[in-house]
């Protein structure tokens, strides 16, 4: 199923959250009832909604809160769309993509929500007509090249492994390959090569450099990131 998989590739993407977000993170209170949800228990992901729900009524502002909460309204617009409710779909979608917008507005600084939207952003954007599609890649690049600069200028980015160097680059590279920029796609390729030789995005780097093409699985990965 083409839905479930891009939402399985943004639960991987998630990762890179992780490497830079505070000790005390939102999305360990969610992200395993989102993570169950996204692959069918609709009562885990009634209950992480409900948490998000819960922290917004506290504080309406709180980011990640709305990102999480915004993502799920994503996905179940995704399920309402597969069923042929277009109606309730375009609603959701709306709403959630309103409220992650929010959260980016709210917290421009945050990896914890930057990437959430990006992520999701660019596996959305698969099943979408170009036009819908290219508008939503863009915004995922501002998301990722926005995390990137952050990263770099507070010295994280160097201090990351090959995994979560790696999977920012690809989302960087693919993205402005898909979009049709492809010196800007080589330039995030080639850095990934050089940055983060043992990422399982490598190889398929090397392949874009080599004929300008990516394999067919482009955009799943490494399953065990989510622990």
């Amino acid at each position: 199923m083409k839905y479930i998989a891009w939402i399985l590739s943004w639960l991987l993407s998630i990762a890179l959250a992780a490497a830079t977000q505070a000790p005390e993170r939102f999305d360990f209170v969610v992200r395993t009832d989102f993570f169950a949800g996204f692959a069918g228990d609709e009562a885990r992901l009634a209950k992480g909604m409900e948490a998000c729900e819960r922290a917004l009524a506290v504080n309406p502002k709180h980011a990640e809160a709305l990102v999480w909460h915004g993502s799920g309204l994503a996905y179940k617009a995704g399920m309402a769309f597969q069923r042929g409710d277009r109606d309730a779909g375009m609603e959701m979608w709306t709403r959630g993509m309103s409220e992650m917008d929010q959260a980016v507005a709210l917290a421009p600084d945050s990896v914890g929500v930057r990437i959430p939207r990006g992520a999701m952003l660019l596996q959305a954007s698969r099943n979408m007509p170009p036009p819908m599609a290219t508008a939503l890649i863009e915004k995922a690049l501002d998301d990722y090249e926005h995390t990137l600069s952050l990263q770099s200028a507070s010295g994280v980015f160097a201090t990351l492994g090959d995994h979560p160097k790696g999977e920012l680059l690809f989302g960087l590279a693919e993205g402005f390959s898909r979009v049709g920029k492809a010196d800007k796609a080589r330039q995030y390729f080639e850095r990934l090569v050089s940055d983060a030789p043992n990422s399982g995005q490598t190889p398929k780097a090397r392949q874009w450099l080599a004929n300008g093409t990516l394999p067919p699985s482009t955009g799943l990965g490494c399953v065990g990131c989510h622990k």
